[in-house]
């Protein structure tokens, strides 16, 4: 590949990113640039598989899809093609495929999030957390192991890739607070139904203004089933070179945000949809920095915390 084709490819994937997810985006730019570069060719990737599913533009405007299985069964090809080595016609293919084989990302990852995908073309329900939160490793964990890669952690460190999926599966219990409401117009309930039976509340009345309460109950539940996740996810940071360390812990301040928002707000959190401030930002990046430098200091002369006894795919 010529340089001005992997110029190409970075710049397409930069304005990916900055279009979909602006919090992600401010983080990615803390990132060396090398680092940069590959998380947001990876991230192009990430996005695509999901738009591709959902009918969406840069993670906006979810519209049905009549052809999901079809669709479905083509990500599968294309990224085992790029994986293999084979020249992609799609330059998200080969973004990917330059960083996959740059960074050595596992095979067995790239499709466990396809794997996640699939999870909704079926319309597959959840009856526990335990449930969901496979999907959230699908969709999310998996994700946040792949970047650890990308950000230089080796495949066979599975302590710390452990704590990146557990900032990926935070992550997505976060998105699914904030997006009860909005999933459920749009026919994807991820609120494990053991939960909605305990408030006998039918998945048809999640979008109804007179159970909200109800709903918020629901979310602050979510988030607190996060919070373990990003408490354990902040001990990996120490194995990230301090950049990367930055970054991930500003999106991670960023992001757990969000949930403590959602929650605040109660009720009214689905009046309009959650997003936190630039103010907000701007200090969880600065904190996060905080966080980056003592996890390159006094966290190394100490011995890191046993992982609590909690789900893990890895």
């Amino acid at each position: 590949m010529s340089a001005l084709e992997a110029s190409d490819l970075e710049a397409q994937s930069r304005e990916a990113i900055q279009k979909g997810s602006k919090s992600f985006a401010a983080a990615a730019a803390l990132f060396d640039a090398q680092t940069r570069a590959d998380a947001e060719m990876l991230y192009a990737w990430c996005r695509h598989c999901d738009d591709v599913i959902d009918g969406q533009t840069l993670g906006h405007g979810m519209s049905p899809v009549a052809d999901a299985p079809a669709r479905l069964a083509a990500l599968y090809a294309q990224t085992r093609s790029a994986l293999a080595g084979e020249t992609p016609s799609d330059p998200v293919f080969a973004a990917f495929q330059t960083v996959a084989l740059r960074r050595g990302i596992p095979e067995r990852y790239a499709l466990d999030m396809i794997d996640g995908f699939s999870m909704d073309v079926e319309g597959r329900g959840y009856e526990t957390l335990e449930d969901l939160l496979a999907y959230c490793w699908g969709v999310a964990g998996v994700v946040g192991a792949m970047m650890a890669i990308v950000m230089g952690v080796p495949a066979s460190d599975l302590p710390t890739l452990r704590r990146a999926q557990d900032l990926g599966l935070g992550f997505q219990l976060t998105n699914i607070a904030r997006d009860i409401v909005e999933d459920a117009r749009n026919d994807r309930v991820y609120v494990p139904r053991a939960w909605l039976a305990e408030l006998s509340l039918p998945v048809e009345q999640l979008t109804d203004p007179a159970r909200r309460a109800d709903v918020a109950a629901l979310a602050r539940r979510l988030v607190q089933a996060a919070e373990p996740y990003y408490a354990s996810a902040r001990w990996g940071l120490r194995d990230l070179p301090v950049r990367s360390a930055w970054a991930i812990a500003a999106a991670r301040g960023v992001y757990r945000q969000i949930g403590l928002d959602v929650v605040s707000a109660g009720p009214a959190a689905w009046d309009e949809r959650v997003v936190v401030s630039g103010r907000m930002k701007a200090w969880r990046a600065l904190e996060g920095g905080i966080v980056a430098l003592r996890s390159a200091t006094l966290d190394r002369l100490g011995k890191t915390p046993e992982r609590p006894a909690m789900w893990s795919k890895i």
